[in-house]
């Protein structure tokens, strides 16, 4: 029991410094990246108002900003008032920034939990059929289709289904993520469901190539290994060597493959819910970028980079639980 303790406590240890440490790392050079930016943000604030406003007034707009400031000197206050959990204040939205990733975050995440079930189950599955059925003209067809939605940027397919599915056929809403005209309490869970099936989709079509690719190669590993032909010698067909002897050994890697796709399924969302006008943390972070709200950016990107920490470090949790090998060679690291 202690030896178990101690070691759940050296594993919240080293991801809580791995942690720290790369959300510092993403902080100062996200920081860099925005104050090198073209974009003054106190003239895309102007913009927004369509008023015109006096050198003095501007100058007084500065100064609330700290846009006059030095970046070190900008920085080393935000990180003072972020390690206090005040992240500031959205020049765009003139609130929080962390209520406004407070209330975008659940979207967001209800918009990439399902993509990223849908990639997951869609992408095994597919592998395992291409796996079975290898060289044959299931496997020709569905490998084809994984290389050709692998290399379509996700905007121009958003486009393409919104195109086909909301425009022509009229089976779902445009865009955002309630129907308009509707008080967010008066939205029922099949009307949010609606708005969320096509940009979930869309998402999900983006990353279920490559699991679906690499299951399907790592599958055709395992049939050809000598207890799957020790097997088949004695009498098991071929989906009961799949069940028994093929599942175990290719879950693993798809494992990996979903849970490695936490960063790409941020990157994608930003298209996605542009595309959709889908109200998340992707079209929050895209507005900020182009009207140069520092403190969003800052906020929604440690945020992400927090996000995809937690996933990878569940991802790693899970490695024990399902190969025993991986378990006890922690264990054996963790003596040490």
């Amino acid at each position: 029991m202690k030896e178990a303790l101690k070691r759940i406590v050296r594993i919240f240890v080293t991801y809580s410094i791995r942690t720290i440490s790369l959300l510092f790392a993403v902080s100062v050079i996200s920081f860099v990246l925005v104050s090198a930016s073209p974009i003054d943000p106190v003239q895309q604030y102007l913009i927004g108002l369509g008023t015109a406003v006096s050198p003095q007034q501007r100058a007084e707009i500065e100064a609330y900003w700290g846009v006059n400031k030095p970046p070190i000197e900008r920085y080393l206050g935000w990180l003072s008032e972020a390690l206090h959990g005040n992240l500031g204040e959205s020049a765009l939205y003139r609130r929080p920034v962390a209520t406004i990733i407070g209330e975008r975050f659940w979207n967001s995440l209800a918009l990439m939990f399902c993509a990223w079930l849908l990639s997951g189950v869609i992408g095994f599955g597919l592998g395992c059929v291409m796996g079975m059925y290898q060289d044959k003209w299931a496997d020709k067809i569905l490998k084809k289709c994984c290389y050709i939605l692998s290399s379509v940027p996700v905007f121009w397919l958003g486009l393409v289904l919104l195109l086909v599915f909301c425009v022509w056929l009229k089976w779902f809403p445009i865009g955002f993520s309630t129907p308009i005209g509707v008080r967010s309490e008066d939205v029922t869970f099949g009307q949010r469901m609606h708005h969320l099936i096509l940009p979930a989709f869309t998402l999900s079509l983006m990353s279920f190539s490559n699991i679906a690719l690499h299951t399907r190669q790592k599958l055709i590993d395992v049939l050809s290994s000598e207890y799957v032909l020790f097997a088949r010698a004695r009498g098991e067909g071929k989906w009961t060597v799949l069940c028994r002897h093929g599942l175990r050994n290719i879950l693993f890697p798809a494992l990996t493959l979903q849970f490695a796709s936490f960063a790409e399924l941020f990157g994608g969302s930003v298209m996605a819910e542009n595309v959709f006008s889908y109200p998340g943390l992707g079209s929050a972070v895209s507005a900020a970028g182009l009207n140069g709200d520092v403190p969003l950016l800052l906020g929604i990107t440690l945020f992400s980079a927090l996000f995809v920490c937690v996933g990878n470090m569940i991802a790693n949790l899970l490695y024990g639980v399902i190969d025993p090998q991986v378990r006890a060679f922690s264990a054996q690291n963790y003596r040490s």
